[in-house]
Order: C-alpha cells, then structure tokens, then sequence
C-alpha cells in the first residue's frame, strides 16, 4: 500500500463509455473490461465508489430538448443509470470482487437504496458500491451525483474515466493540434468552459476540496496506473 496515493475514490463513468464500438446500448467486451480494471483497483486494497451514466440508453437533456418534459425525461434517464449499474454489478462480481448497488430512487427488489453510512461501511469491508439513479432528483447531471457522492463517502480524489487520457484544450480526436493539460485548477475549468465535467461538479469539488483526475478509460489498466501516479492523466485541484 506504500505505492498507493490513495486509500478511497470514486470513478465517474460515462455511459457513452459502455457502448464499445456500437452506437447504444452495453458492449460486453467493455462492460467487462472496465471491471476488470476496477477489480485491479479493488483487489489493491483501495476501497472503490463508482457512478456510471446513463447516456447510453436514454438522456435526459435529449429527451427534453425533443419535447419531453424535463422532470419526466431524467427520471427516465435515472433508470437507465440502474441498468447500468446492474450491468457493471454481473461483471464485476464474475471479476471476483463482491459489490453492493445503492439507488438514490429506491427499488428494493433490485438494488439497495442510498443509505450514506451502509455504502461506507461497504466500502471499508472492500465491497464495490455503485451508486445508481444520480441524485434521486431531475435537472442534476450523473457528474454531479458522482461529486455528491464522493464529498458524502469522505474519497480522497474523484476520477473522470473519459475516451481520452486528460482535459485537452480542445477534442484531439477532431483537432490534432490540440493540448493535454497536465494539471488545471478549478478556475481554468470554469473560466476555459472546458467540457469535461458540468459547472455544478466541479463547484460542488472545489467547495469540498476534492482533486478530480481526468484519464482515458479505456487504456487497459490505466485506473491502476492513475492510483500509483502513473500514466497520462489531467489533475484539477485548488491553485
């Protein structure tokens, strides 16, 4: 554990992340992937919060910029983060790392409800927990359920699992002269509007003092790398 920068994190995953190379839905091959790469995480002894969108089946914000009444479209987009999560559930236990589903909406049948001190107690036993259905609430984004929730279990660092390894000035896979920041502070990603994560994220971080690490997840084992200050990734932090 010497080598290990942190003892508790928790990784934001975007659902679009899920997809694998098709356009929706889950991709086994990277469902299983992921979890294999937080089951390195876990197996380390480092305890493991995770928040997974739900992009990939349904957004909100699209729902009701086609019409959809808002409130109405991201309790939808909140179901589709518990798929996901029951999905990520399967992979990882047949990694061998045992899991706990907690749902902000409560649905007993299916996953345990958000209970803060059950999911730290889970966490201190080695359980996974993910945290499913954002906050419980509409016009909050899952990037935002997952500040919400690392500032609420006391982690050390919340990390952003992105398609690209750090926060670049502009999106290398259109612009090949784009830059990867090495370390930012909140401030530049407000000010710089730098679309890694939604303003209310990354204001809820800075008032709790939570350093945000922006790395590629789908460079096979980049998550263990990143615990060991290792590979490429961004950090944002207080200046």
């Amino acid at each position: 554990m010497t080598s290990l920068r942190y003892k508790r994190v928790l990784l934001k995953v975007s659902g679009e992340a899920l997809m694998g190379p098709g356009n929706y839905g889950l991709d086994a091959n990277t469902v299983n992937a992921i979890a294999e790469d937080v089951s390195a995480v876990a197996k380390l002894g480092i305890q493991v919060g995770l928040v997974i969108g739900g992009g990939n089946i349904f957004r909100g914000v699209s729902g009701a910029a086609a019409g959809m009444d808002r409130a109405q479209a991201d309790g939808m987009g909140m179901l589709a983060t518990v798929i996901n999560a029951l999905a990520m559930q399967n992979a990882l236990e047949k990694a061998g790392v045992p899991v706990r589903v907690q749902s902000a909406i409560p649905m007993a049948s299916l996953c345990e409800p958000f209970i803060r001190r059950r999911a730290v107690r889970h966490m201190e036993k080695g359980r996974v927990v993910i945290f499913a259905a954002g906050t419980g609430n509409p016009f909050f984004t899952t990037d935002t359920a997952a500040a919400l929730r690392a500032a609420e279990m006391g982690c050390d660092v919340l990390l952003k699992g992105t398609q690209v390894d750090g926060v670049y000035t502009a999106d290398p896979r259109k612009d090949p002269l784009a830059e990867r920041y090495e370390a930012l502070t909140y401030h530049d990603m407000l000010a710089r509007d730098l679309a890694v994560m939604d303003a209310a994220a990354i204001s809820l971080a800075r008032e709790n003092k939570l350093p945000i690490i922006v790395f590629d997840i789908h460079e096979p084992g980049a998550f263990t790398a990143v615990m060991k200050g290792e590979g490429k990734f961004t950090t944002v932090h207080e200046s």
